[in-house]
């Protein structure tokens, strides 16, 4: 049986802290320190995001997302789709403008939004094919590159606080070989954005509690503000970090070196939502400068209003284990079983079963490890379409946190714990190299089990995915340049049949083809058909088994390829 109890990594916060910052225990591993290695990390990360960016294909909302941040950058209006904060579409426009690749159409910005709603998916694909979609998309994609590895930090920083470099490092290990990260770490999205804003106001909010001052203040409120100006869930951040501004102000102080409370319950509690209202007002001045107005926050909640304008009434629902329901409960739970490497979940679990029992992590610290990841869950759960584990990424940064705490107590640890530490490294690295390019569709070995051992690979159990999700979970549009390479090595000049699950037009890659509309018929005629994994996933369900039958090639893990010769 393991000494939970006696692991040292949890022990970093018996001794106190210096007012400055950590203890040097918490910031050195033995007699090194591991900036090398975080900087490693980080580099890994990126470099997998960037050559894999360069393999891929504008996935579903980037057309809207990109030529709605050119508008932006063009015309200094917010006016485009509203149902997404700017932030992140600002970023793109910025670095296309750089590059010389601008909007030229901004007088009909306006007349298009009135007599043409939805229209920025069309002419987000004439802008990349004009631009040269290779080109567009890097530029586009460029500033995101750039900003994921800053989550990796603070991923890191975070684990530093919580129990010392080691974890820090080991949590940062596990961010960046995770295919789902490493997947949606480029696209112009919201949702890794988001979550790396949340965390960084988590970080400054955290600091704050440690010791207040006005210019703590003011860093929480700007980062509040950037995370609200990347995706309207951030709104959750503003409960969460009510309860733990409450839950401070009616506990002790945060170490025997922190700022004294007030004295007075209704005191410290009259303090932390001045605090909180401070953090708010400088968020919302935050927002009018994203906004390009100071009207900012009024855009921000008309902006909120239109959350889902886009939705399709007529879609199919959500798909879970081959059943079709309009929403499931365990929908984001399911997701983050298989879509995780499994060694990633066991550590996370592992390590919050060490932080829960932990006497020496404070009650502050547990409350941070452990809220906003079940807020964000719930929050997706009752309200986000179950169409991705996207949704629930915001979360997966807590689970790096809890699973380098265990990690790190492995390495600690005998010799049979740090065997167990180098097995779960290797599994991990494993699934981010087996799985490369193609990140978006990872799924881990349970996909496969008990059904199908047989079909478990370097890829873990990717190639079982639709059997259980749909959607941006195996296919969002992405491997259209894999198609065409394929179709010229074993298919040249021949026109495919083909169910594309996505918004950009293949023809841009030069893909003959015929599209199937969604009509998938009980027996196909005769011809070459490439289908997305999407519709594989749902073909038992719509009476076209055969789109399980057995591929000549799976390309991209996106496109079945299947040669019906009777």
């Amino acid at each position: 049986m393991l000494p939970w109890r006696n692991w040292p990594i949890l022990a970093p916060f018996l001794a106190a802290r210096r007012e400055k910052g950590d203890s040097a225990d918490s910031t050195r591993i033995g007699n090194w320190r591991p900036g090398p290695l975080v900087a490693a990390f980080c580099l890994a990360f990126f470099l997998q995001a960037l050559f894999a960016s360069r393999l891929k294909s504008p996935t579903n909302d980037e057309p809207n997302h990109i030529v709605s941040g050119a508008s932006y950058i063009s015309t200094r209006s917010i006016i485009a789709n509203p149902q997404h904060p700017p932030l992140v579409k600002e970023l793109a426009g910025v670095s296309l403008a750089l590059a010389g690749i601008r909007w030229d159409a901004p007088a009909t910005v306006q007349e298009l939004a009135i007599r043409a709603p939805g229209w920025e998916w069309q002419a987000g694909n004439r802008f990349l094919a004009r631009a040269g979609v290779g080109r567009a998309l890097f530029w586009a994609r460029l500033p995101l590159l750039l900003l994921s590895p800053l989550l990796g930090l603070l991923i890191y920083w975070w684990g530093r606080e919580l129990a010392g470099a080691r974890a820090g490092l080991c949590a940062l290990f596990l961010f960046a070989a995770d295919p789902t990260m490493v997947a949606h770490s480029y696209l112009v999205t919201t949702d890794v954005s988001v979550a790396t804003f949340s965390l960084l106001f988590l970080l400054a909010l955290f600091r704050y509690l440690r010791k207040p001052g006005i210019f703590r203040l003011a860093a929480a409120g700007a980062a509040l503000g950037l995370a609200l100006g990347t995706k309207f869930s951030a709104i959750f951040l503003l409960p969460i970090a009510a309860v733990l501004l409450v839950a401070e102000s009616l506990g002790p102080p945060a170490s025997p070196g922190g700022a004294a409370q007030p004295a007075g319950a209704v005191t410290r509690v009259c303090s932390a939502v001045l605090a909180l209202a401070g953090m708010c007002v400088v968020a919302a001045m935050v927002i009018q400068v994203l906004y390009f107005s100071a009207r900012g926050p009024f855009l921000y909640t008309h902006g909120l209003s239109t959350v889902y304008a886009d939705y399709n009434p007529n879609y199919v629902g959500a798909y879970l284990g081959g059943q079709l329901k309009p929403r499931f409960a365990s929908y984001f739970a399911v997701a983050w079983l298989l879509k995780e490497p499994l060694a990633t979940i066991a550590l996370a679990l592992g390590g919050t079963l060490l932080a829960l029992r932990s006497r020496a992590i404070p009650r502050l610290c547990k409350l941070f490890l452990f809220l906003p990841p079940a807020v964000f869950f719930v929050a997706c759960t009752l309200w986000a379409d179950d169409i991705g584990i996207r949704y629930a990424i915001p979360a997966l940064p807590f689970g790096y946190l809890a699973g380098g705490i265990a990690l790190a107590a492995l390495l600690k640890g005998r010799a049979l714990h740090r065997v167990v530490a180098v097995a779960a490294c290797a599994w991990v690295a494993c699934a981010a190299a087996g799985i490369y390019p193609d990140h978006l569709s990872y799924f881990n070995e349970a996909a496969c089990l008990p059904a199908h051992p047989d079909q478990i690979g370097l890829d873990g159990g990717s190639s079982c995915g639709p059997n259980w999700l749909a959607d941006s979970n195996v296919d969002w549009g992405q491997s259209l340049p894999q198609l065409k390479a394929w179709l010229d090595r074993n298919a040249p000049g021949q026109t495919v049949q083909m169910a594309y699950f996505g918004t950009f037009p293949p023809a841009a890659y030069g893909i003959h083809f015929e599209d199937m509309k969604g009509d998938f018929p009980p027996l196909p005629r005769r011809g070459l058909y490439a289908i997305s994994a999407h519709y594989v996933a749902y073909g038992p369900g719509i009476g076209a088994r055969w789109l399980r039958d057995e591929p000549e090639a799976v390309v991209g893990h996106a496109y079945y390829i299947l040669d019906i010769v009777f």
